[in-house]
């Protein structure tokens, strides 16, 4: 008799989740996304490779996708370990810095688009963001 599938079944994450992000500053404010399913939670622009694509594709492909524009001129910023907000496992951030090349606009599975400092009264950062890219940021002096 089928018992279905119990959490033994199940498959456990051994590799953290990969993703890929930029960090955008403009005039000291740091661009932020969030999630139409986390919408309280924001994020740095970008997401997961599909399946054969380098970082550079995917951070193209998300940009796109997500803000309608191109990062222009993205550089290694950092790879950032820690809590993915959403999906509470460990994950492997690779963080560009970029420009744009236009204006972007939240579309997609976006939500909400703003550019903060990183002080903002109530501003949910998902962890990533709030213990690693601000403090690195803030040393560098790029944020108001």
């Amino acid at each position: 008799m089928d018992q279905g599938n119990t959490a033994a079944d199940s498959p456990v994450r051994t590799e953290p989740l990969v993703v890929v992000a930029a960090v955008v500053v403009q005039d000291g404010r740091l661009l932020v996304v969030s999630k139409k399913a986390a919408p309280g939670i924001f994020y740095l622009p970008g997401g997961k490779p599909d399946a054969g694509e380098d970082a550079l594709g995917t951070l193209t492909r998300e940009f796109e996708e997500e803000l309608g524009v191109r990062p222009l001129e993205p550089r290694l910023l950092a790879d950032v370990e820690s809590i993915a907000a959403l999906e509470g496992v460990p994950m492997r951030m690779t963080v560009f810095e970029a420009l744009l090349s236009g204006t972007p606009s939240p579309a997609a599975e976006l939500a909400h688009m703003r550019w903060v400092s990183g002080d903002e009264e109530g501003l949910h950062l998902a962890p990533a963001v709030r213990d690693h890219v601000l403090p690195l940021l803030r040393r560098k002096g790029v944020l108001a």
